[in-house]
């Protein structure tokens, strides 16, 4: 099992590689990350990282609980900075719903039903961000999204138990990443700087 825990500090390493250039370029102001989005994402992945830690995911967990720590900092970052602030009452809809998952965990005692609504709200936070990313393809980095994806890899393979509760969120995660990749490097190629 000692290789899942190196593949869990380099899944670490590849979360700061990608989250370390992503936070620079928020204090350059050349990435403005819309700051409900990253509400929602810090929010839902500290939850499904609580959830991977009761279902015995192991040192596969680590790079969540370090993504999650992470992405609300970045939520601050985009609030202080005033990067992009439009937030909608789907937003809101989205992030209550988010808490709300706390007490389904409670009440069906099982992370499983925790960290499908939480993944599905995670997707959906990527709303605001692809309608921005779309518009303005040069806002967002392709590099971070291409790190994500294979540190989703690196998660995977470092789960210690393999179970729809740990492996949905990242695999659906990398999904978003390859699907974020392709969309931004398509619209940058069709619209000018």
């Amino acid at each position: 099992m000692f290789y899942k825990e190196i593949l869990s500090l380099i899944a670490i390493a590849i979360t700061l590689a990608a989250f370390i250039p992503y936070i620079r370029e928020i204090f350059r102001g050349s990435v403005k990350p819309h700051i409900f989005s990253w509400v929602i994402w810090g929010a839902t992945t500290l939850l499904i990282f609580l959830a991977q830690l009761e279902d015995n995911g192991g040192a596969g967990t680590w790079p969540i609980g370090v993504s999650a720590t992470i992405t609300i900092f970045i939520a601050y970052l985009a609030y202080t900075k005033r990067a992009d602030v439009t937030i909608t009452r789907t937003d809101w809809l989205f992030f209550a719903a988010a808490l709300l998952s706390l007490p389904l965990w409670y009440w069906t005692s099982d992370p499983l039903w925790a960290v499908v609504l939480l993944t599905a709200i995670d997707v959906a936070g990527f709303g605001p961000t692809v309608r921005k990313a779309y518009q303005f393809p040069y806002s967002e980095s392709l590099l971070f999204f291409a790190l994500f994806t294979l540190r989703n890899v690196l998660v995977m393979l470092a789960l210690e138990n393999l179970s729809v509760t740990t492996l949905l969120f990242p695999a659906v995660m990398l999904v978003i990443c390859v699907f974020m990749i392709t969309m931004i490097a398509y619209r940058r190629r069709v619209v000018v700087a």
